[in-house]
């Protein structure tokens, strides 16, 4: 294990999440709140610890899966503690606990909330919670690889290891290209949206954090009443880019090359729109007498559909009230999820379209045995070593899901508040249905409840295998032979 690396790895993290503070701290300054002075505190300490801990580069800075997995999960860690420090240190979010789960739901893009009153925040509270979405939504260390290269290409673990999906690789020769590419697209697309919602007639300041959520594909709102007091302009706007951030990102480098007879042809996207078009159809059809019109139930079909597939989590109506049969299919796309190599949480489309073909190839084998077949995706026959890949990380999500689901039981809750609470969180989602809905929240689960559910975030968030590494303890013996192989083609 090169401790070395994984330390430095962490102290420039902290590093970044100290410049990151400045944001919020500068957001008080200008709305004259005295809570900008948490931030402000924060920000320096965490610069000047990072910036001393850096100085020296380690001499070996070549590492492998293992380190990578690691430095990762740690990373995610270290973002969440040190980052719930300014909302306890000025008092609106006293509780630490508390306080560390409203960040890791942000970092994590969640948007699980424990606040009855967000409203009562301070701006530059707000301005936090809703700003580390849109750090967590691309992941912090792609922005460090945009930065900081690092020798050799290992560094190609460090990607693997957060982005969501089971596809991650370059789109450039190196990574810092890929890197840096991937953050302009991401920058652009949110200014583009803040733009258009200003022109929405949106105040700047909404504008600007529900975009954070949107392209973070997190769902912080700003207000008690979800996103339902905005006007239907803007409603559209919203639904229609968390779509687009819950495409694949090498979708927009394709189009940003100018390949765009190859980006239309992706096929993953395909599957996503499909699944969301009739998701739609289906909702609208079912909810139509809930709503005076075609279009306002089409609107909130559409907006919700947009939310849960991509994980986002905003609202602009409760669900919980929706027919059965429509809260089947939202709980469906809670467990499908975006595109891989998105913004978005879940299992991912890319996965679902796979098990789904594998299925189909199975049949057609045991009715003609000797016929040979392969499992195609995006134009591509899927090796072994692939499909073993996706079936290992849905048999880890399932043994995860289903035991955080047995410990939360202990809890008070119901079994449908306590399943989609799991459901909510592992997938990145946010609200759930009954006792954590989208009017309601989680704060009632007991601490350790809590801890468990911000687990799950992280788990969801890095796809299982980063965090699980990190608690093993084989990971951290010395003599330890085995590296973890963590190999994907999709």
């Amino acid at each position: 294990m090169n401790y070395s690396i994984i330390f430095y790895i962490i102290s420039y993290v902290l590093k970044i999440e100290g410049f990151f503070l400045i944001a919020p701290a500068m957001v008080g300054v200008i709305y004259k709140e005295q809570e900008y002075l948490s931030f402000l505190i924060c920000a320096l300490i965490y610069i000047l610890v990072g910036v001393l801990t850096t100085l020296k580069r380690p001499k070996n800075q070549v590492f492998y899966a293992k380190e990578g997995l690691v430095s990762v999960a740690l990373s995610w860690f270290v973002l969440s503690i040190f980052g719930s420090v300014p909302f306890v240190l000025n008092g609106d979010i006293p509780n630490f606990v508390d306080a560390f789960f409203e960040t890791v739901s942000g970092f994590t893009t969640t948007g699980s909330s424990i606040l009855g009153d967000v409203e009562a925040l301070s701006h530059c509270s707000l301005f936090w919670r809703s700003f580390s979405h849109w750090i967590g939504g691309m992941g912090v260390l792609v922005f460090i690889l945009s930065v900081l290269p690092l020798t050799g290409g290992s560094t190609i673990h460090l990607m693997r290891a957060e982005s969501p999906g089971p596809q991650v690789g370059k789109v450039m020769p190196k990574i810092r290209d890929t890197a840096t590419i991937l953050y302009l697209i991401y920058t652009v697309m949110t200014l583009v949206q803040i733009v258009i919602l200003c022109v929405g007639k949106m105040p700047l300041f909404d504008a600007v954090t529900l975009t954070f959520g949107s392209a973070g594909t997190g769902g912080f709102a700003i207000k008690n009443s979800g996103l339902a007091e905005y006007n239907p302009f803007c409603q559209y706007v919203i639904a229609i880019f968390m779509l687009l951030f819950g495409v694949n990102f090498n979708v927009y480098f394709l189009a940003y090359k100018r390949h765009f007879k190859q980006a239309l042809s992706v096929e993953e996207m395909r599957w996503y729109f499909v699944i969301v078009g009739a998701s739609v159809l289906f909702i609208t059809y079912n909810i139509r007498s809930m709503f005076p019109t075609l279009e306002e139930a089409f609107r909130q079909s559409l907006f919700q559909v947009s939310s849960i597939i991509t994980t986002t989590g905003f609202s602009t109506t409760d669900f919980n009230l929706w027919p059965l049969f429509s809260k089947c299919i939202i709980v469906g796309l809670m467990f499908c999820g975006a595109c891989a190599g998105s913004t978005g949480g879940g299992i991912k489309v890319s996965r679902i379209a796979v098990l789904i073909k594998s299925v189909k190839d199975e049949l057609q084998v045991i009715i003609h045995p000797k016929a040979v077949r392969h499992v195609r995706f995006e134009n591509k026959a899927i090796d072994g070593a692939t499909l073993r890949s996706i079936f290992m990380f849905l048999g880890a999500y399932v043994l995860v899901f289903s035991g955080s689901l047995l410990l939360l039981c202990l809890d008070k809750y119901d079994f449908t508040t306590n399943f989609t609470a799991v459901a909510a969180t592992i997938n990145n989602i946010g609200p759930g249905f009954s006792e954590v809905g989208p009017v309601k929240n989680f704060g009632d689960y007991t601490q350790l409840s809590k801890l468990l559910l911000s687990f799950n975030m992280l788990a969801g968030r890095l796809e299982i295998f980063p965090v699980l590494v990190l608690i093993n303890p084989k990971t951290w013996r010395s003599s330890a032979l085995i590296r973890f192989k963590h190999k994907s083609n999709i």
